[in-house]
């Protein structure tokens, strides 16, 4: 089941372990997520978020919960982040030790849409390592050296990775989404040296 997110996007599922339910992610998480990003990002497979760019993001992020027999327990997180009006970036994904693939991350990834879809974004982006989970996501790999779009590498600017990134990027299209009207052109931004 999932609701809007103004009165908070969940969704429910069943995994070996109890159910996963999804939720908009509140100031009280913000430990949790910076631990379970800090975890992945010390064997890098993800890049850090200091614990500040979590909590001036907060908004952007969902949790995940298993609940189980002593009640809900942290699973992971991930983020919603608004590139323009017709992009926005699934980033911060992680999954908490112990419950992979258990539906974790795909259910993360379903608010995700689920909240796209409600502020008529169409087109969804990762950067990401696991491209086989993205894919069975519905995302599609593509070409960065060519096929990106002219916000996604505005972001990339801030990233200690800038050159010589290595991560791949993908696109999910949002079918029944259409193209915002009236969407002012991006402004370009400069391509990472070595990527071309």
């Amino acid at each position: 089941m999932m609701t809007e997110r103004a009165e908070g996007v969940e969704a429910r599922v069943a995994a070996p372990h109890g159910i996963v339910s999804v939720r908009a992610a509140r100031s009280e998480d913000v430990p949790a997520i910076f631990e379970n990003i800090g975890h992945w990002a010390g064997q890098g497979k993800m890049l850090v978020r200091p614990m500040q760019n979590i909590f001036e993001n907060l908004r952007d992020f969902f949790v995940a919960e298993v609940d189980g027999d002593d009640g809900p327990t942290f699973a992971g997180n991930g983020a919603l982040h608004i590139l323009w009006g017709d992009i926005a970036e699934v980033r911060g994904l992680a999954v908490a030790p112990g419950v992979q693939a258990q539906g974790v991350g795909k259910a993360i990834v379903s608010a995700c849409e689920v909240e796209a879809r409600r502020i008529g974004i169409p087109v969804l982006f990762a950067w990401t390592y696991s491209v086989g989970f993205f894919e069975k996501c519905g995302f599609t790999l593509i070409d960065k050296s060519k096929d990106l779009h002219p916000r996604v590498w505005s972001e990339c600017l801030r990233c200690p990775f800038f050159v010589g990134c290595n991560e791949n990027g993908m696109i999910k299209r949002l079918d029944g989404v259409p193209m915002p009207k009236n969407l002012p052109e991006a402004p370009q931004a400069q391509v990472p040296p070595g990527i071309r």
